[in-house]
């Protein structure tokens, strides 16, 4: 692969400090523009104040600013809004019509309370002189008048309904804490961008996918009523930024080695110290990763850690997912039916082998840092499941390992998967799951596009955890099977 030398972007530290950090005369022209237009921030300001709005649009959503009075750019945004990580074109558009210059209004006489959109008023000047000419040229007034007074009321109202379509595809914050936490993920998601623009690596694009879905999940989490019971979500989001910032700052460096040192602008992650807590959050030490919300197929996860093993074997980064007959870990607990253990569990000797290290060996093969293996495209890859016999018993190797993970010999992640997620990591790449909607009396077809999206989800679930100590595959690992020539 070739990655395009481009110039460095600001540090992530400081995308979104301040208002347009790319383009500084372009504040210098709105500032100019909302003293003209629109009520600016200053110390006459009250809590009814509507100050005008800047807004800066990004590939994500937007930030938009307050223009203080005093002539300084303001630290922190009013508001921040996410865009949907699927977003169409359409919908695309739909936040450019959101982030428009407001609309201006013209106070109505002073008998009639309220305010009317300048371009109602004009379209409202516009239908009257239209009316009139139809009507001169012979058509029957009970077809204009109709539609000279329409077309006013559409004017003023059908916005609205537009603002109101357009914020279904939309997650905004605000208030000082939501945004100045949504703020801090926001820099680091414009960095892992950036880099993916300028390059056609899959881990720098993959890290900028991930960071848009996790910057999205943040913004739900913020919408919650009570955030103090999501700030332990909110910080595994803010650790799982901060570790993609670092990786690719790493893979940059690496990148551009041949040209020079280059200043990434990033720390490794592990001198860089997350931000203060998220609104809410009243916890003295920073809490485990728990489970995710929102828009998260899974219902829940379990994972377990222990301490680094002692071994030489290493197959990191490659992961086996696998189903299972459901079972509850303890009273109350959320079913789990579903297990992720690294490929090097494999290798335990409390595994059925050599099947164990001969599924291994064609686990990894060819995958790339990071991917997720669920055993179904295993299966498609032998064939359809008619080359396992050659391979081994997956039955038997499967069983073993859930066996070793509820005794507690190795790490894993345990999930309690919904039915139509779990049906689709049992199935193949390219497989389809049908399922028949009674009220609708039709079918729904499940693919490859939501296949990939729930692994996505767990592989979202994952990363903050193996970014604080890898999975332990358990002891007394055997060698791999030495490759024939």
């Amino acid at each position: 692969m070739t990655d395009t030398r481009r110039t460095p972007p600001p540090t992530a530290a400081a995308q979104h400090r301040r208002p347009f950090t790319l383009d500084p005369d372009r504040w210098e022209a709105e500032r100019s523009r909302a003293l003209r237009t629109g009520h600016v921030r200053d110390h006459t300001c009250t809590a009814e104040c509507e100050p005008v709005l800047v807004y800066e649009r990004t590939r994500w959503g937007w930030l938009a600013w307050t223009v203080p009075g005093d002539g300084t750019p303001p630290d922190q945004p009013h508001q921040i809004g996410v865009l949907t990580p699927t977003a169409s074109r359409m919908q695309r558009l739909a936040m450019r019509w959101l982030t428009r210059h407001p609309a201006q209004r013209l106070a109505l006489v002073p008998t009639i309370p309220g305010f009317l959109r300048l371009s109602a008023a004009a379209v409202a000047l516009i239908s009257l002189l239209a009316g009139l000419f139809a009507m001169g040229h012979g058509v029957p007034v009970g077809v204009v008048l109709p539609a000279m007074l329409l077309v006013p009321v559409l004017a003023e109202h059908l916005p609205g309904q537009l603002d109101a379509r357009a914020r279904e595809h939309v997650r905004s914050v605000e208030g000082d804490g939501a945004c100045r936490y949504l703020q801090r993920l926001a820099a680091l998601h414009t960095f892992l961008a950036q880099a993916a623009a300028g390059s056609d690596r899959y881990e720098l694009h993959r890290s900028a996918e991930i960071g848009q879905h996790t910057l999205w999940d943040a913004a739900g989490l913020l919408q919650t009523p009570d955030t103090r019971s999501a700030s332990a979500e909110l910080i595994a989001r803010e650790r799982l930024m901060v570790q993609l910032a670092d990786q690719v700052a790493q893979t940059l460096k690496r990148t551009h080695t041949e040209d020079g040192p280059a200043d990434t602008g990033q720390p490794h992650a592990r001198e860089r110290p997350l931000g203060p807590y998220p609104p809410g959050s009243e916890q003295t030490t920073r809490p485990t990763p728990h489970h995710m919300h929102g828009t998260s197929p899974l219902k829940g996860h379990h994972s377990m850690t222990q301490p680094e093993p002692d071994h030489a074997v290493r197959t990191a980064d490659v992961y086996l997912l696998f189903a299972h007959e459901p079972y509850y870990p303890g009273p109350r607990a959320q079913e789990i039916n579903t297990t992720l253990v690294t490929a090097a569990s494999l290798l335990h000797p409390r595994v059925r082998q050599p099947d164990g290290a001969q599924i291994h060996e064609r686990l990894i093969q060819g995958r790339r840092p990071g991917e997720i293996i669920p055993l179904a495209t295993l299966t498609h890859e032998l064939n359809g499941g008619a080359d396992w016999p050659a391979v081994g018993d997956w039955e038997s190797v499967t069983a073993d390992l859930l066996q070793l993970v509820r005794v507690g010999e190795c790490d894993a992640l345990s999930l309690g998967l919904p039915e139509i997620a779990r049906a689709l990591i049992c199935t193949g790449p390219h497989s389809h799951v049908r399922t028949y909607d009674a009220a609708a009396d039709q079918f729904i077809a499940y693919g490859p596009t939501e296949r990939a999206a729930v692994l996505a989800e767990v592989e979202m679930v994952l990363a903050p955890l193996v970014a604080e100590q890898a999975l332990w595959p358990g002891d007394g690992l055997l060698p791999p099977p030495t490759r024939q020539p």
